[in-house]
């Protein structure tokens, strides 16, 4: 077994496990389409390496140079396909079967054409870097891009390129005279010890992007509380520290509130009540929160809201509204009026963010002894709690 013959097994290996990896990985992936796609197109284009090997050793070896060609091709615009479905670009199956088609068509128009020249080359190795660079450009045109994002874009734009430097190698040292001759070249043992460490390098960046994925998916699981659909305890005191930890300092607020006489609903009407409680309540603060607001359940009936850029005399308005809409949650048994009780307090950077917490939670029980259903503030001077609507200052 020569060089080239070594390499072409290996590259057969790599891509039929690269394809097992792909389609393990999809019974996990939110991405589920787009990694089997990437199964498929590694699975086909593991054939090619067959295909390489038969084109050497039988009486046939047109057939099987053009089936080499096509497992090759074919493989990537399934790769192509995988990409679009996890970047959100997709490809229209149709334009990438008529490609793949007159591709095919093409390869066997100049497989009698004199090898080595420079259009013969160039013809061969364009549809590779055609759907590479394609892909390349859903990559690196993708919202939202990441570190690995951006690497995997990178490189799958190199080794589309690297196609266009295939063919000027082959013009170079000459890539056999025939299609036989071609495992017994120079120019297949570069071509095929290079294709072997693209195919390693892409294949590994796009299953690192869809691990990523999956552990993004159970880091969010795991932060997030399923009864109100916001996030729990650790959930909410991430998203406060990445908040904070782009804008460290200004005016920020946190409101903590509670559900009145909870234990009371739940003893009253039963937990399924106090269960649709608490989901109608997590999504009144979905649907009333801003945007960059962090939301959180952080105990039983116990909620927190992180309102960045916000002053206090804002928070404890927003606060005022929540509250109001508190006892018109909907679906509820007849007869049910839910209150709840907030504590806000300024937030003037991470390093206080502690004593903001404290705080909030005093004005939360100072509500709560005062009569529930009602909003205390904290940190406000007496002129600024005066213009408040009756809400108190510590």
């Amino acid at each position: 077994m020569n060089g080239v013959a070594f390499f072409l097994g290996v590259n057969f290996v790599v891509a039929v496990c690269f394809s097992a990896v792909f389609a393990v990985v999809a019974t996990r992936s939110r991405s589920r389409r787009a990694a089997l796609w990437l199964a498929a197109g590694f699975g086909v284009a593991s054939l090619s390496a067959v295909c390489e090997l038969l084109v050497a050793y039988t009486d046939t070896p047109k057939i099987w140079a053009i089936g080499a060609f096509a497992t090759v091709l074919i493989g990537m615009m399934l790769l192509r396909i995988g990409i679009g479905h996890l970047y959100g670009r997709r490809l229209d199956k149709r334009i990438a079967a008529f490609f793949v088609s007159a591709s095919i068509i093409l390869c066997y128009v100049i497989y009698d054409m004199p090898r080595g020249t420079l259009i013969q080359a160039v013809s061969y190795q364009s549809p590779f870097a055609i759907v590479l660079l394609d892909s390349a450009f859903v990559i690196l045109a993708s919202r939202g891009r990441q570190m690995i994002d951006r690497f995997l874009g990178m490189l799958t734009l190199f080794t589309g390129l690297h196609f266009f430097a295939k063919a000027g190698l082959a013009v170079l040292v000459g890539a056999g005279s025939a299609a036989k001759d071609y495992i017994h070249t120079n120019y297949a043992l570069i071509s095929q010890s290079a294709t072997a460490i693209l195919v390693v390098a892409v294949g590994l960046t796009l299953l690192a992007a869809l691990v990523l994925e999956i552990m993004a998916d159970q880091r969010s699981e795991s932060e997030r509380d399923t009864l109100s659909a916001i996030a729990n305890r650790r959930g909410f005191n991430r998203q406060v520290q990445s908040i904070l930890s782009a804008a460290s300092h200004g005016k920020h607020a946190v409101i903590l509130c509670d559900l009145d006489h909870f234990k009371r609903i739940n003893d009253t009407y039963g937990h399924h009540v106090g269960d649709m409680v608490i989901q109608s309540f997590g999504q009144l603060m979905n649907d009333s929160a801003p945007k960059r607001a962090a939301l959180g359940r952080i105990g039983g009936e116990e909620f927190a809201i992180f309102l960045p850029d916000t002053d206090i005399s804002a928070a404890a308005l927003f606060a005022q509204a929540l509250r109001a809409a508190t006892m018109t949650l909907p679906d509820l048994p007849d007869g049910l009026i839910v209150t709840a009780s907030f504590g806000v307090s300024p937030v003037t950077s991470a390093a206080r963010l502690a004593e903001a917490y404290r705080q909030a939670d005093q004005a939360l029980y100072a509500a709560k002894n005062a009569g529930r259903n009602q909003v205390k503030l904290t940190g406000l001077d007496e002129a600024e709690a005066s213009e408040l609507h009756g809400e108190s200052r510590l």
